[in-house]
């Protein structure tokens, strides 16, 4: 199974990012059977304040076609868990993590859902 960080570095390997992203978020998606989905989107805002912010989209940079799997038998908040320590991990030490630590916020979370806060300024 490909990980988590090598899926990331392969989304952000050729991408230039939009000067007016000043956030990222992971977005969630519980698929079947265990199946769970990830895309990578790059905001316009950020609002510790008011969640909405994930939904300023300014790109997906191609994260939308190109999703990131992985199977657990689990609860959606195990697999968020999962996802979080995953996340945490590749911002102490990814390729990109001073890309990502560089704007004014990360998060992760299910496009329904609460947004849970990796990193911000």
């Amino acid at each position: 199974m490909k990980k988590a960080a090598d899926w990331i570095d392969g989304i952000l390997k050729n991408t230039a990012i939009p000067a007016d992203v000043v956030a990222f978020c992971f977005n969630l998606y519980e698929e079947s059977n265990g199946s769970w989905a990830m895309e990578l989107v790059g905001t316009e805002s950020f609002d510790l304040e008011d969640e909405d912010w994930a939904c300023d989209e300014v790109t997906d940079f191609g994260s939308r076609e190109n999703l990131y799997h992985w199977n657990m038998a689990c609860r959606w908040d195990e697999a968020l868990e999962y996802m979080v320590k995953e996340l945490k991990q590749y911002l102490s030490r990814g390729k990109y993590a001073e890309l990502f630590k560089s704007k004014e916020g990360v998060g992760v979370g299910f496009v329904d859902g609460d947004i849970e806060i990796l990193h911000s300024k």
